[in-house]
């Protein structure tokens, strides 16, 4: 008899299971990142399918595809997360350009000046998020939605295989990396040097041939890329752009869920973006350690030097303000954001400080 009920529990332990795992498939999110295990942008998706799947109870599986499995291009993961092929996608600015042209706020120069300041512009609820977020989703005519906007490697700074960068006037003539996007050739020509556009796998063998002798990356993905092997050895810290990730959704799979699983996915979103803002900070540590063993020379601005880049590079605000759809309400929602961050920070470190 004993032997009949623990089997009966046994059975009764395997249906509850099996009834779990039914649930665990009500909802699918398949993401996608066209980087590698590596790269902050994968940190950030362990955490999301951690948080989602542990706070759904199972009710939300997330699978995750890291490179080019789903998709291999910006335009095309975008479109596939349109067409709902794709659930989840991170793009930088560069590669969601062509789609929504007024990302590229994120690559205006010198308009955050520290970690603190952009984490705070970045949050949900910011007017400058409010208002990407609406802009999404009417230019994508309601398929798409940005989640969260979190970090890909740190900041942008200028970095060259010929000399060291002190002053705008020290980039003259220096032929530099671009993305086809208009925004950082428009930079690069302010500051008087060359924009060649060059594909991202091209750019190692671009520098040992001379094809190019600069680029606007951070640290991580210079060393990454192993790009001192090809001659990269001068790096100034100007932090002219914060590298932000925009994640996209599917708007149809996220409104297919109750209510209170779209609240866990957003929450989760929040975890990744935490997560994103955080790995860089870690990453970037070795890898300026790594490059200053190899010889390579690292210089950081003063205040005077850093306000004379942001001088030389402030007709780009007019210029994208004219020439990009959106390009005033973004960036006028940006610098409102910045501002805000900037005044409860100086509240927060009046505190801190006393």
């Amino acid at each position: 008899m004993l032997k009949g009920l623990t089997k009966s529990l046994m059975v009764a332990t395997m249906l509850a299971g099996s009834a779990l795992a039914a649930q665990a498939q009500d909802f699918t999110i398949r993401a996608t990142a066209n980087s590698n295990e590596n790269d902050e942008d994968y940190d950030g998706l362990v955490v999301f399918k951690n948080f989602v799947e542990q706070a759904s109870n199972g009710a939300i599986g997330v699978e995750l595809f890291i490179g080019t499995q789903l998709c291999s291009n910006g335009s095309e993961c975008l479109q596939g997360i349109a067409d709902g092929n794709i659930d989840v996608y991170i793009s930088t600015s560069g590669g969601a350009a062509n789609v929504f042209p007024f990302v590229q706020v994120l690559d205006l120069p010198y308009l955050m000046s520290d970690d603190r300041v952009a984490e705070m512009a970045m949050q949900a609820g910011s007017p400058f998020m409010n208002q990407m977020q609406s802009m999404v989703k009417e230019t994508s005519g309601g398929a798409m939605r940005l989640m969260t906007i979190g970090n890909t490697g740190g900041w942008r700074n200028f970095a060259n295989t010929q000399r060291r960068v002190a002053k705008p006037e020290d980039l003259a003539g220096l032929k530099i990396r671009t993305v086809v996007a208009d925004l950082p050739q428009e930079l690069v020509r302010a500051l008087g040097a060359s924009p060649t556009p060059i594909p991202w796998p091209e750019l190692f063998t671009s520098f040992q041939t001379g094809v190019v002798e600069g680029s606007k990356n951070g640290i991580t993905d210079i060393m990454g890329m192993k790009f001192p092997d090809a001659g990269l050895q001068y790096v100034t810290l100007d932090g002219h752009a914060y590298m932000g990730a925009l994640w996209f959704m599917n708007n149809e799979k996220f409104m297919s869920m109750p209510e209170d699983l779209r609240r866990v996915v957003a929450d989760g979103f929040y975890q990744l973006q935490q997560a994103t803002f955080a790995s860089p900070k870690r990453k970037s540590i070795q890898a300026y350690q790594d490059f200053a063993a190899g010889g390579g020379d690292i210089y950081v601005p003063t205040p005077a030097e850093k306000a004379a880049f942001k001088d030389a590079a402030a007709p780009v605000y007019d210029w994208f303000k004219t020439n990009v759809d959106g390009g005033e309400d973004i960036f006028n929602a940006l610098t409102t954001a910045v501002s805000e961050a900037e005044a409860k920070l100086d509240a927060i470190r009046e505190n801190e400080l006393n």
